[in-house]
């Protein structure tokens, strides 16, 4: 389950996101909203992984982010920013395509291996509440099945404006909305 505190962060996600993207040649141009986020569960515990569908002008995104209590070595050109988090103190953020604990999830998730993760809201200590899904997952397999935990090379593409083909892909709904947001690839494809 993912924990999310009762927490100020500065800046916000929002607003750190948004900065990063301005940056990005693929992001686009345009206000940015957020149309859901989805989380998977490190099994390790120590490093979070949300992910951002949202429209930047006439693009739709698929950001997945690593949250971290110390930075990355070697990963600096993955690094979104940094947050104040008046719970866990600084987060380094990362750009999740270059985290190799997001793209594990990734692969779990489309080996069947890994759902998304449940959300629980905590303050001092204590569950609050159980929080809704704004985005839910779903794994798509096609052929006769038997290649589902083939291993494959992993599709995440930052920008939805055409669906990940593979025969192993994660499928993301939200409102009246659906979109592949990952794929195996067959090997040597």
């Amino acid at each position: 389950m993912a924990i999310i505190y009762r927490a100020t962060l500065t800046p916000s996600k929002p607003t750190l996101v948004s900065t990063w993207l301005n940056g990005q040649p693929w992001a686009g141009r345009g206000p940015d909203e957020v149309l859901g986020t989805y989380r998977f569960d490190d099994p390790e515990g120590e490093v979070g992984v949300e992910v951002f569908l949202l429209r930047r002008g006439d693009r739709l995104l698929h950001l997945p982010l690593t949250y971290r209590a110390a930075p990355l070595p070697g990963h600096g050109d993955h690094l979104v920013g940094t947050t104040e988090h008046s719970v866990l103190g600084t987060r380094w953020v990362y750009d999740g395509t270059g985290d190799e604990v997001a793209l594990a999830c990734f692969r779990r998730a489309l080996r069947g291996e890994q759902e998304q993760a449940e959300l629980e809201v905590w303050e001092e200590g204590r569950v609050l509440a159980h929080r809704p899904q704004q985005v839910l997952l779903s794994r798509e397999t096609g052929g006769d099945g038997t290649g589902a935990r083939e291993e494959g090379r992993l599709l995440l593409p930052r920008v939805l404006d055409e669906e990940p083909e593979g025969e192993q892909r994660l499928i993301a709904r939200w409102g009246e909305q659906h979109r592949a947001v990952a794929a195996l690839a067959p090997p040597g494809a």
